[in-house]
């Protein structure tokens, strides 16, 4: 008798343990997220025509003078089709974000929306430091993303690539962040990236890196991996200097960088203990440029720079990176500085 009813209960506690599984599942499903964010993102297909590898040096003056080209010789030429990803930013008006290298040398930029809808787009503008690039399609029924903050994310925070790698169509890949303010490897300039493990491969360039909650907290950008798979590298534009670059483009169709004419390195605790100021994030300031808005504004080396236009500052690069997203009108960056004394 015991063990009749050791088993109906041992039957009892399996059966309720898989009456709840779907529960469970359900609650760890990030589907209704994927609902409301995919159609926002959008599948780019670019055709045009660039020059050669080799014939494009030789296109310069000074290398067809160099080696006795004439003039009127037309470099080779080829043309192309490659496929990448956006993000509706404005229905209203149209416009949806992606990565500048998708469109680069483009003529003719299609967009193909979740729901099949395909249009012709114009380039607005591009940013080729940031990658950024905006372009215009008709405001027919469009969804807009939720763009929100990547100053929020945490190195381990869970977050969703969504994209058309290898053009198939929209796809969502999970992942986590691996890292924040890396500099791509082959990247000119550009140092604010979010890395991630979400599979990220040829095609997602331009497409959505979302939190849980399904806001946008990046624009993929590039990938690290043999021959252009991924190897669980990728690398993300966070989501405020979009904001800035997409802003300043749909404006004026281009960025103008604010400058403010100073030299800066990462303030290390022996530099900090050198300069006599608090150690911590921030960048010390080694040069300021004679008759720049930073001497201006009475910056001096051996300044500590804390914060530029309200955003923390963690080292050099920092300042570089915030520093060149102001606009032009920006005579000096809103900043907290710490004076070296002695």
């Amino acid at each position: 008798m015991s063990r009749s009813l050791l088993a109906l209960a041992a039957l009892f506690i399996a059966g309720e343990s898989l009456l709840s599984a779907p529960a469970v599942a359900d609650s760890l499903s990030l589907a209704p997220m994927l609902q409301r964010v995919v159609p926002s993102v959008v599948s780019i297909s670019v055709q045009g025509r660039e020059l050669d590898d080799a014939d494009a040096t030789l296109a310069d003056p000074f290398y067809r003078k160099f080696f006795g080209l004439p003039d009127d010789a037309a470099p080779a030429e080829h043309s192309f089709q490659s496929a990448g990803s956006g993000v509706v930013i404005d229905e209203v008006h149209g416009y949806i974000v992606t990565n500048q290298h998708v469109i680069a040398s483009a003529s003719k930029i299609e967009v193909a929306l979740s729901d099949g809808r395909r249009f012709q787009a114009k380039l607005v503008g591009a940013d080729p430091e940031t990658d950024v690039a905006v372009v215009q399609i008709p405001p027919d029924h469009l969804v807009q993303a939720e763009f929100g903050s990547a100053s929020s994310l945490h190195v381990g925070d869970v977050v969703v690539a969504i994209g058309n790698p290898f053009g198939l169509g929209q796809t969502a890949t999970m992942g986590i962040v691996s890292a924040l303010g890396r500099r791509a490897v082959g990247s000119e300039g550009y140092e604010g990236f979010i890395q991630t493990d979400a599979s990220t491969n040829p095609g997602n360039s331009g497409g959505a890196l979302v939190s849980e909650d399904g806001v946008v907290v990046g624009i993929n950008s590039a990938i690290i991996g043999p021959a252009g798979g991924s190897i669980g590298i990728g690398f993300a534009v966070p989501a405020e200097t979009v904001g800035i670059v997409m802003r300043q483009l749909i404006l004026t169709g281009k960025l103008v960088r604010g400058e403010v004419g100073i030299l800066t390195q990462d303030l290390t605790p022996g530099l900090a203990k050198a300069f006599g100021v608090d150690e911590g994030a921030g960048a010390l300031v080694s040069e300021v440029l004679p008759g720049s808005p930073a001497a201006n504004a009475g910056i001096q080396p051996g300044d500590v720079i804390r914060m530029v236009d309200g955003r923390t500052v963690r080292g050099a690069s920092d300042v570089r990176r915030l520093v060149g997203s102001l606009p032009l009108q920006s005579k000096r960056p809103s900043r907290s500085t710490a004076r070296a004394e002695g």
